[in-house]
């Protein structure tokens, strides 16, 4: 009966490697080792699960080395180097192979941060996104979030309008035809991490924004002993990332 229980656990884990190592390796892998024969058609997995270890182990051993010698040994981009409001979002989806609904979650949970932080649940997505970079002057119940001070400049135009543009076509271009469409393709892990660092953009860019306070914030108050002072420096920064 130990015995038993351990080869569960080791088994349990080995899918868990072979899941990081080879994603495909389910479908991609004939369990008869006939490899014209779909995998899900035939009855037995050991040859499956052999023929999936032996690669992931040949795959590990070598990858750095062929990457070296084949020149490509550039940088290589982890889901689990994301930002958290990403991953915690998307990892338990991504780990059971739907990623594209990683990709969708990651979205909600980048909006759903995003309103905590301007303190705001009447707008959402892309609304929320444009009120919160537009050059108006924040107002009550609107703040808006600055990278630099409104000086009039070109700079500070496209600042504002280029990430509410970018956030816009985040939510337009990826998190509204995931949650809409029942007949998109089965989306590539390499192209969902691609498209899940687009959320990881959308959180990183507001990193250095502050948030301006609003005229009626900018009123002088009085004091409790008569004296009238200016309201105090807004806490901050309020950026999109903590």
């Amino acid at each position: 009966m130990a015995s038993r229980r351990t080869s569960s656990h080791g088994a349990h884990v080995v899918k868990q490697v072979l899941g990081r190592v080879l994603p495909d390796w389910r479908t991609e892998i004939s369990t008869s080792g006939n490899q014209r024969q779909p995998a899900a058609t035939s009855g037995s997995t050991w040859y499956q699960h052999r023929e999936a270890a032996q690669r992931a182990d040949a795959a590990l051993q070598r990858d750095a080395e062929i990457r070296e010698r084949l020149g490509d040994a550039s940088p290589r981009l982890s889901a689990a180097s994301l930002h958290p409001w990403v991953w915690s979002a998307a990892q338990a989806l991504w780990r059971d192979n739907h990623v594209r609904e990683a990709v969708t979650a990651a979205a909600k949970k980048v909006n759903r941060e995003a309103q905590n932080k301007v303190g705001r649940r009447d707008v959402t997505e892309t609304a929320l996104f444009q009120s919160a970079f537009s050059k108006d002057e924040p107002k009550p119940g609107q703040p808006r979030l600055r990278l630099m001070t409104d000086d009039g400049s070109d700079t500070f135009g496209s600042l504002q309008r280029g990430t509410a543009a970018f956030a816009e076509g985040c939510y337009a271009g990826i998190r509204n035809p995931n949650s809409h469409e029942d007949c998109l393709p089965r989306l590539p892990q390499h192209e969902a991490l691609e498209l899940s660092n687009s959320w990881l953009l959308s959180v990183s860019w507001p990193a250095g924004w502050t948030r301006p306070r609003s005229p009626r914030d900018r009123r002088p108050r009085h004091s409790g002993t008569g004296v009238q002072r200016s309201a105090g420096p807004c806490p901050g920064p309020a950026a999109l990332l903590q």
